[in-house]
């Protein structure tokens, strides 16, 4: 049924004018919050913008180079503001608090960048892709290309010869796929991560990521990296079995690359401890 209102009390009229202009008005603050947030910790901290096109989305530098030729460290932003709801995907999945970008900020590292992912933080606003690609296939080769394509960019420019891998929840997940298939990556140190799509999938009673590669088959493949996985103890979106699972298909029986942050959740507390946990060597 349509609502009219035509026959109502102007100030009624005016009420619901309000109500609905408010309402509005908190959608697209809502919507651009992470936007602000990056421009403020960019300019803060001295970072470049830059666009790089893939073919699958034009994605999202943002980058401090203050040593060519040093290592490169890239930090793989997380799955964002991907769902609306359990059953209801986002329109725009940039995330309203960019912690990784917060955590790059902090890194003291010569050659530091942001790599974000599909659809976030796009050049006008908005989406460039399809859902699909923060959904059920985030993790697909076409993302996995896509991002290798912008690190390749970002690394001609650094000149830089060596990669560590930094990624945070969905972003480490890439971040171990992508060390898979390159030869330039010399550590990797994930926060809170996705690294086995299967046990999470089923920890939280979801549908399997159709399309989407699992960064556990490639346990295998990185073990001769150096790592350093750590999870929060009160995180219970990612919990500490996943990290252990992952490592345990290394071989890593003991879980010695597992680091436990005591009081951390999935997205608290990481920004407070980071300076000390990167000071952690990689195993």
């Amino acid at each position: 049924m349509l609502l009219s209102t035509d026959t109502m009390p102007g100030s009624l009229q005016r009420l619901i004018f309000l109500t609905i202009s408010i309402a509005l008005l908190a959608g697209c603050a809502t919507v651009n919050t992470g936007y602000r947030v990056a421009d403020t910790i960019a300019s803060e901290h001295h970072f470049t913008r830059e666009y790089v096109d893939t073919g699958l989305s034009r994605l999202t530098t943002l980058y401090n180079f203050t040593r060519a030729g040093a290592p490169l460290t890239i930090y793989i932003e997380g799955d964002g503001s991907a769902w609306r709801s359990r059953h209801m995907l986002s329109d725009d999945p940039t995330p309203r608090h960019p912690l990784v970008l917060s955590l790059a900020a902090i890194d003291p590292s010569r050659n530091v960048a942001y790599l974000a992912r599909p659809g976030q933080l796009t050049a006008s606003g908005a989406v460039d892709c399809d859902p699909a690609y923060w959904s059920e296939r985030r993790f697909s080769q076409e993302v996995v290309s896509a991002l290798n394509a912008a690190i390749d960019h970002l690394k001609a420019m650094s000149q830089s010869k060596e990669i560590h891998m930094i990624g945070y929840s969905g972003g480490a997940a890439l971040a171990v796929i992508l060390a898979a298939k390159r030869n330039d990556v010399v550590s990797i140190r994930t926060v809170a991560g996705h690294l086995d799509t299967r046990a999470f999938c089923e920890y939280h009673h979801v549908s399997p990521l159709d399309g989407s590669l699992d960064p556990i088959d490639y346990a295998v493949s990185v073990k001769h990296i150096p790592q350093r996985h750590f999870i929060g103890s009160k995180d219970i979106v990612v919990p500490a079995f996943i990290a252990q699972s992952f490592v345990e298909r290394e071989g890593d029986k003991k879980s010695d690359r597992i680091t436990v942050v005591d009081g951390v959740s999935h997205t608290n507390g990481w920004q407070e401890q980071w300076q000390e946990l990167l000071a952690i060597p990689v195993n």
